[in-house]
């Protein structure tokens, strides 16, 4: 037997023995994460809490509870009037969550031997209405102002809108029933500058709803390295280029203004910052928040935008900003330790 084979089968012996080892380390290490997680989720929560009941009387607000101990990653509310009071945390978990007076809708990760991602309809009492797989890592949900239509976005590949090569996955359907939705706005026809654009590249994101209009909404376009804020209607299954570098638009209740998040930075390095847009006079402004926003903004009212930002000190956490659209306001913490708000009247 040659030095040579001699020499490669002890070479394999310790490369076998190193993998071992790295795998054996890494299953103990997975072990120690998901007992760690599961004894946080079962700690004394962080923040006062009630038990799940019915969606409250208007007005309220409708989040993520992002605060340790039990009930964390929960849809939850509080009152309006009252927005760091008693939380009031349900059973359901929820990675984006919305909702109306009577109907919330939960994207949600179910995590087992094969992880798999779903879109869960409940109604006022949290019991589950309808639900359908979605094909990839929840990212955006709306509910149109009539209850009618529900919007998901998804990444079906990446995690971020900051990620070279994301691809989402963007649908409209019913509130209930069997058919009836839109389906994948991938499939409706992208008019810029007058133009059906034909690429095969396009990602649809960040749909909102326009109240009083049943029929129409926005969301962001993108293709070769452009984006869009598209005016899209459910009918002509169209959705038309008004304006360029919006992203995850949502409609001021009273359907004049767009906020949005606007980077300012490369596609790599993306810094978002917030923005509104006029819809009649096409004027933008920019408002004075300096950290970077990944969020769909939500509007507490027709002067006042509120979005989510990573804790800074603690991973997993949270925290619900508002600030006003006058450009010379500073942001303030509206709730902490939450995550997609959703302003309910």
């Amino acid at each position: 037997m040659s030095a040579t084979f001699i020499g490669g089968r002890l070479r394999w012996g310790i490369l076998l023995a190193v993998t071992a080892v790295v795998l054996a380390a890494a299953g103990i290490y997975a072990i120690g994460a998901y007992q760690r997680f599961e004894e946080s989720r079962t700690a004394a929560p962080s923040v006062g809490v009630s038990a799940g009941q019915p969606l409250p009387a208007v007005p309220f607000v409708l989040f993520r509870n992002t605060a340790g101990g039990q009930g964390y990653g929960n849809a939850a509310t509080v009152p309006l009037s009252s927005p760091d009071g008693t939380r009031a945390v349900s059973e359901q978990a929820c990675d984006r969550v919305y909702g109306t007076a009577s109907t919330v809708i939960c994207l949600k990760t179910n995590r087992g031997l094969v992880t798999a991602f779903e879109a869960a309809v409940l109604d006022r009492d949290w019991q589950q209405q309808r639900a359908w797989p979605v094909p990839g890592i929840p990212s955006r949900t709306r509910i149109s102002p009539d209850g009618s239509m529900i919007a998901t976005t998804v990444f079906v590949t990446g995690h971020s809108y900051a990620t070279a090569g994301f691809s989402t996955a963007t649908e409209i359907n019913v509130t209930a029933g069997g058919s009836g939705g839109s389906g994948n706005l991938e499939d409706f026809a992208l008019i810029v500058n007058g133009e059906r654009l034909q690429a095969t590249d396009r990602n649809i994101w960040g749909v909102t709803f326009v109240p009083g209009q049943s029929d129409v909404f926005y969301a962001t376009a993108a293709s070769a390295g452009r984006i869009w804020l598209v005016r899209g209607s459910l009918s002509a299954k169209t959705l038309t280029a008004v304006h360029d570098n919006v992203e995850c638009p949502s409609i001021s209740p009273d359907g004049t203004r767009i906020a949005y998040k606007k980077n300012d930075a490369g596609p790599l390095t993306a810094h978002w910052k917030v923005a509104l847009l006029d819809l009649a006079t096409g004027q933008e402004t920019v408002l004075s928040e300096k950290r970077s926003v990944d969020d769909q903004i939500e509007w507490l009212d027709n002067q006042t935008v509120l979005y989510g930002l990573a804790d800074e000190n603690t991973p997993g956490d949270s925290n619900i900003w508002k600030l006003a659209t006058d450009p010379a306001s500073q942001p303030s913490l509206f709730i902490p330790h939450a995550w997609s708000p959703s302003v309910v009247r």
